[in-house]
């Protein structure tokens, strides 16, 4: 017979490893490690999957709609403390990039009822890009995401250029390398 501490202890340690793949920074860039855990279905020089969801206006919206576009997708919560210190730097890209052609979409996999704390969380940190609602989390599923957040550059056809997952730093210039090359396309 086994014990109720004991069953605990098994599932922490079989739920830590997870837990651990969410909250630091994973794969990157397009590397070959990268590709192999996303068993060729989310890889980079690969079509990006389709996905569809509702904005926070409440408007329905696709990537299939953003075709012709560079778009950066982020998935992101209220409630990560690594988002969270990701979100300057990702408006800061917006901002410098937004003229050029880069769409930068902020997709929230909080729960369903978050609206108001969603437009709230906005406000505090000043973002201005457009945030699409997914309580659901397809997009973890569709993307193969295990932890947010998790940020992919997709070409205006539609092909994966970059990802990461983990926070996006300051001066990563591995990803503004990747949106110059997709923006120059």
């Amino acid at each position: 017979m086994i014990r109720p501490k004991r069953v605990a202890l098994i599932v922490a340690l079989l739920a830590a490893p997870v837990a651990i793949a969410s909250c630091t920074p994973g794969d990157d860039a397009g590397s070959a490690d990268a590709a192999a855990r996303s068993g060729g279905k989310v890889a980079v020089g690969a079509t990006a999957p389709g996905y569809r969801t509702v904005a926070l206006s409440g408007d329905s919206v696709s990537l299939a709609d953003q075709r012709g576009k560079v778009v950066l997708l982020n998935i992101w919560a209220t409630w990560c403390h690594p988002c969270r210190d990701e979100i300057p730097e990702l408006q800061a890209i917006h901002t410098k990039y937004q003229s050029r052609g880069l769409e930068l979409v902020g997709v929230s996999v909080d729960s369903d009822g978050s609206d108001d704390a969603i437009r709230a969380f906005m406000r505090d940190f000043e973002m201005t890009y457009p945030i699409w609602r997914d309580p659901d989390e397809r997009v973890s599923t569709q993307f193969l995401v295990i932890g947010v957040p998790a940020t992919f550059l997709i070409d205006r056809d539609g092909v994966l250029r970059w990802r990461k997952t983990g926070p996006i730093q300051p001066g990563d210039t591995t990803l503004s390398a990747a949106i110059e090359r997709a923006l120059g396309s």
